[in-house]
């Protein structure tokens, strides 16, 4: 069965952490499965104002007692996983286990009036292979750190020496991890195939989610295992769930903004509820 999320970037009007708290209790409320906040710094024109993911879904956590609530996505190159990792397990905590991290390697867009991206304007690596070798070797800090086991890693980007982190993530299994990949690009695809979920971001249509799934499938038989992993499909506020959920896909985000939102639309398409 097809759960529906919505995917909402925390721009201009919904800058302020008590404003998506509360559309996150109203999205509880018509009967959402999921909340995903985008995860930024900068943004290209004419978004302005942009509040920080990880104190709003704070927030969030503290207004709702079912939905699911996470980050789409987040690029681990730029985080430290060992400060992460202990604001994910005090959020799966606060949350009582409905925390879900989504990571992706994010890229330098973002630039405003001709100046450099997220990425570059904080002298941060733009190369999308050490990008890539960042994220992976982030996940292992950050997974081995949220097991509440004793971690040692003396990598060539991260160290961990002899440490352990407590308390660990509430939900059995700990919290789900999905990465994000514009389709068909491989590497995502082996890399989510580690993982819980593939947020695969550039299908056609739905009928394209079988070959989705036929990737995904055959890159998580290649990483050893046969269970299947969550797939993830984003379309926007006026298109057609129906058909996405039909197709196959696991979860269904819709999507709102990023671009010169207005508050009242964005409550309409929360309060209208998930298509059935």
């Amino acid at each position: 069965m097809s759960r529906r999320g919505l995917f909402v970037p925390a721009f201009d009007p919904l800058a302020d952490a008590r404003v998506f708290a509360d559309l996150a209790a109203q999205a509880e409320e018509a009967g959402w499965d999921g909340i995903f906040i985008w995860d930024h710094l900068l943004y290209a024109d004419p978004v302005v104002e942009i509040a920080d993911p990880w104190i709003c879904l704070a927030a969030a956590a503290m207004t709702t007692s079912r939905i699911q609530l996470g980050t789409a996505v987040t690029p681990l190159s730029r985080r430290r996983p060992q400060v992460l990792a202990r604001q994910a397990a005090t959020l799966d905590r606060l949350s009582g286990g409905r925390l879900i991290l989504g990571f992706g390697l994010g890229d330098d867009g973002g630039g405003r009036n001709g100046r450099g991206g997220e990425l570059s304007a904080f002298g941060e690596t733009v190369e999308p292979k050490v990008r890539a070798a960042l994220l992976d070797e982030g996940l292992d800090v950050l997974t081995a750190l949220l097991s509440g086991e004793l971690v040692d890693h003396d990598g060539p980007h991260h160290r961990a020496a002899g440490v352990t982190f407590l308390p660990s993530a509430t939900r059995p299994g700990g919290i789900p991890i999905w990465i994000g990949g514009r389709w068909p690009n491989k590497p995502p695809q082996r890399r989510a195939a580690r993982y819980d979920g593939y947020f695969v971001i550039g299908l056609g249509s739905p009928a394209d989610v079988a070959e989705a799934r036929t990737a995904i499938d055959a890159a998580r038989a290649a990483a050893g295992s046969d269970e299947p992993i969550e797939l993830v499909v984003q379309v926007p506020a006026d298109g057609d769930p129906v058909a996405w959920a039909d197709a196959g896909a696991s979860w269904v985000l819709t999507g709102v903004g990023p671009y010169r939102m207005d508050l009242d639309a964005v409550r309409k398409v929360v309060a209208a509820g998930p298509v059935p």
